[in-house]
């Protein structure tokens, strides 16, 4: 990234953002992240143009995710799931075009109605219905009942103009067309809410603390030009056509914004493990204990304190490598390819992008992980003086959930794995190169992808043992859940440690340590498989501990530098503001 650049980003979110005034209720801690959003959204490049350049839109959102987890958050509902389905579905509507520049003026905040509370999978079938009006050529948007109300939502603040991409079910001519998105006003700049809206604010929290609402919508309507419609139509006699040619091709081409959100969520997922690892080795570095086994000894000598401290490092490494690959330039598809993804059962996301979701899921999984430790490695003041440990770990919670859920994710990833939908197994090898020498990338690989295989042949042979039984597919899976979940994180692992060997190829003096660690760790993660598979045998964990601790050796004198490559923004290490203040009385 050019200096120029740099600075604009270090523009739209400056060092003042990473902290907030004491003393604010919930609704002004809320307005002044809102508040932020905006001088955010005006000083940072056009929407248009973060939107086209995946590497731009995520280093923007990496410096929000560090500085504030909650402006993370509500930014990246403004640009990829607002602004996102306006510009790839909108086309030049007018309609589209109204919702497109009170977004990009940042007059009012964008929003995202998908999900509803009543039922589980409900991105499938979207109980919220829009009809088509004959007599105005719009529509009109209906929750049937609360049980169908968008939530959760960020439209709770009375004072913040918002603007919503709604997920609705179109029903026209007696039948489901499919789900489609509509661009809708929900709060008008003086508070004011359009006839039929109804907003209902959730409790405080203080997890991702933003203004959630369940909202739901009576018969609220919105003009034919506000149907993001993605070369549907609907003609003046009534006929209804969609390039889809189907309701289940419809709802995965609607669907078709979750990439750049993934892509946001991995490179996030990074920043706050770099940032974490960062805080946990300035609280770690120069500290000495009086444990009575040595008094006075630095308490990064302790291999517990001094694994935790660089197995951040190398995660924080890892991850932001894995960022790196899939917001990478690649060739340009189709917006919606004509046979699209795997078939799924549980989401549609892995018809969208299977392993990009899948990364999505292992990300955030890796950045829960890690920042969890980071908080417990820096004993009391990691929770009651660093609240930016809690704030990361809440981020990193979230998203566990939001943005697909991750054990949706998997479940579908090991469907499509069983099918051999889209997936070739890796091939199995002869034996574990080098030697079986686990500072080896050849063996990391080797051993991922065996395990992945086995797994793989022993999920599938056990749901087609369970549907020759007689049973039904969901006798056959719901019996299999464990074992799926295990069989999909081990191709996502596989996949990181392929990015990892790459990465650490390409710079194997510089990387190659710190990714040689992380490796290990994921093998350390991943031996109950690997063990239980045969495809490590007895004592492995023995040999992965000891490789683990010449890697330490090698890397301890380097954690400063392993640190100082994450350029982190002074006020993420910097010694917590209350000591440094005026003295209380």
């Amino acid at each position: 990234m050019d200096a120029k650049t740099r600075a604009r980003l270090e523009e739209a979110v400056p060092e003042e953002f990473f902290t907030y005034p004491a003393g604010l209720t919930a609704r002004e801690h809320q307005a002044l992240t809102y508040r932020r959003l905006r001088h955010a959204g005006l000083a940072a490049p056009p929407a248009a143009e973060l939107l086209a350049d995946p590497p731009l839109l995520c280093a923007l959102l990496d410096r929000a995710a560090i500085a504030d987890p909650a402006l993370f958050h509500v930014m990246l509902l403004h640009y990829t799931l607002a602004l996102g389905p306006i510009l790839r579905f909108g086309g030049g509507q007018q309609g589209a075009r109204e919702a497109r520049d009170a977004l990009e003026s940042m007059e009012a905040a964008g929003t995202l109605l998908m999900t509803e509370v009543g039922r589980s999978n409900s991105h499938l079938s979207p109980r919220t219905v829009a009809r088509h009006d004959p007599g105005t050529g719009g529509f009109t948007l209906t929750t049937p009942d609360p049980q169908a109300a968008k939530f959760p939502t960020n439209t709770a603040h009375p004072g913040v103009a918002k603007t919503a991409a709604v997920y609705a079910t179109l029903v026209h001519g007696g039948r489901e067309r499919g789900v489609f998105v509509f661009a809708v006003p929900l709060r008008h700049p003086d508070g004011t809410v359009p006839p039929g809206v109804r907003i209902v604010p959730a409790p405080e929290t203080t997890g991702l603390p933003i203004d959630y609402a369940a909202v739901l919508l009576d018969g609220v309507r919105v003009p034919y030009e506000a149907w993001l419609r993605d070369g549907a139509s609907i003609a003046a006699d009534g006929s209804f056509h969609d390039p889809a040619g189907n309701p289940a091709a419809r709802l995965t081409r609607s669907m078709g914004i979750a990439p750049p959100v993934w892509r946001a969520v991995i490179s996030a997922s990074a920043a706050i493990t770099r940032a974490s690892a960062g805080m946990l080795l300035a609280h770690s570095a120069d500290r000495t204990t009086l444990g009575r086994l040595a008094p006075r000894r630095p308490l990064t000598d302790y291999r517990n304190q001094q694994e935790a401290v660089l197995g951040a490092l190398a995660a924080a490494h890892a991850l932001t490598a894995v960022a790196a690959h899939v917001t990478a330039p690649r060739p340009a598809a189709p917006q919606a390819p004509a046979a699209g993804g795997p078939d799924t059962a549980w989401a549609p996301w892995s018809a969208v992008d299977r392993d990009l979701a899948l990364l999505k899921a292992a990300a955030t999984a890796q950045a829960q992980q890690t920042v969890s430790a980071c908080r417990v490695h820096s004993g009391a003041p990691g929770f009651a003086a660093a609240e930016r440990l809690n704030a990361y770990r809440g981020l990193a919670h979230a998203y566990q959930n939001a943005g697909g859920d991750n054990e949706l994710i998997l479940y579908d990833t090991a469907r499509a794995m069983a099918d051999l939908d889209r997936y070739t197994p890796p091939e199995p090898g002869a034996g574990p190169p080098d030697g079986g020498d686990l500072d080896s990338p050849r063996v990391w690989l080797f051993l991922a992808r065996d395990a992945e295989r086995r797994m793989r042949d022993r999920l599938a042979g056990r749901v087609q043992d369970a549907l020759a039984a007689g049973g039904d597919a969901f006798t056959a899976w719901n019996g299999n859940l464990v074992l799926a979940a295990r069989t999909a994180a081990a191709c996502a692992d596989r996949i990181v440690l392929e990015i990892c060997a790459a990465s650490a190829a390409a710079d194997p003096d510089g990387l190659g340590p710190v990714l040689r660690l992380h490796a290990l760790n994921v093998l350390d993660r991943r031996a109950p498989d690997l063990l239980n598979e045969g495809a490590a045998p007895p004592g492995f964990l023995d040999e992965v501990w000891a490789a683990r601790r010449r890697a330490c050796d090698v890397l301890a004198p380097r954690a400063a530098d392993l640190a100082a490559a994450f350029e982190l923004p002074a006020p993420v290490t910097a010694p917590a503001a209350f000591l440094t203040g005026p003295a209380g009385r």
